[in-house]
């Protein structure tokens, strides 16, 4: 019988004690994130605590006129103002293991915890980004008529999202493309965020048949995705969602790694003894902000399943 454990205190024995169970812990599976590949880390720059600030040089946009021979010349003073990324954000975690558990048990609490603690920590922060950026989007990027030169892209709306289903998909993401084509953006850098069942539609689409897409196998032998129209395919459940009616619509996000910075530090990560019990305190604090600093780099896509 183990040592007793005050009131509200996590029981362990059981659990983590080798006299009980064998000490393999049950594998955690955690949500995908994302947002490391999306952001740019381009100004991360010097971080030392929350409320810090990166100043971004933004590209000014040089004005091309027509010549005559003789004529006087137009003087511009191109005007490229700086945009602030505030690390206005922080989150942490605060943990103990008392002696007797480290003591009694045959794995490393810690180390697990400190695992567990990391990978909590980017999915709390992926959910508040992927929740956050699609407002930014430009209005040529998004709703029933996007496409800053053609405006005939429907991508969807409040009040009438788009019903997506595996016979359309396809079409809808080359029609993202050509949006992103019409704002003249890199075909290198590009990417879109999916929920999972829009992947599982894609997999049921023509792309399953390999001899469509070149590839020796179909993606239902795979499970890869990979890259359609210059889109690297992204796909999180930590896509933001509200209900429209009787749907539930997602928010899709797409766009160039130009368009979103993201700068981040752990800025504490610690060991210390107790005060007031016998044991180790691990804690962690990471501090952080993103911005989007080119807003005609990103789109949004508003989506429910057909």
């Amino acid at each position: 019988m183990g040592v007793q454990v005050a009131a509200g205190h996590p029981v362990y024995d059981g659990t983590f004690i080798p006299e009980v169970w064998s000490g393999k812990l049950v594998e955690k599976f955690y949500d995908a994130t994302v947002f490391g590949e999306i952001a740019n880390t381009d100004y991360e720059g010097e971080i030392k605590g929350e409320g810090s600030k990166v100043h971004i040089r933004t590209r000014a946009d040089i004005i091309i006129r027509d010549y005559v021979k003789g004529q006087n010349l137009q003087i511009q003073r191109p005007e490229s103002p700086n945009v602030e990324l505030n690390i206005d954000k922080a989150k942490y975690f605060n943990c103990i293991v008392d002696d007797i558990d480290k003591h009694q048990s045959d794995i490393k609490l810690m180390n697990e915890w400190g695992t567990d603690a990391g990978e909590q920590m980017k999915i709390k922060i992926d959910t508040q980004v992927l929740g956050d950026i699609y407002v930014d989007a430009h209005a040529q990027n998004k709703g029933l008529t996007a496409g800053r030169k053609s405006a005939s892209f429907n991508l969807g709306a409040t009040g009438s999202p788009v019903a997506v289903d595996k016979t359309n998909v396809l079409d809808y993401l080359v029609d993202i493309g050509t949006v992103m084509d019409e704002q003249n953006l890199p075909e290198q850098g590009r990417w879109i965020v999916l929920p999972s069942w829009m992947c599982g539609m894609l997999k049921k689409s023509d792309l399953k048949d390999a001899s469509l897409t070149g590839d020796a196998e179909s993606v239902l032998r795979n499970g890869r995705i990979g890259r359609i129209d210059n889109l690297m395919i992204y796909k999180s459940n930590n896509l933001s969602s509200v209900t429209d009616g009787a749907y539930k619509a997602y928010n899709i996000i797409f766009g160039h790694k130009s368009a979103l910075t993201f700068a981040s530090q752990m800025t504490n990560m610690e060991t210390l003894r107790a005060e007031s019990t016998f044991g180790n305190l691990m804690r962690g604090l990471q501090v952080y902000g993103y911005e989007v600093v080119k807003t005609d780099a990103l789109g949004h896509f508003y989506a429910r399943k057909a």
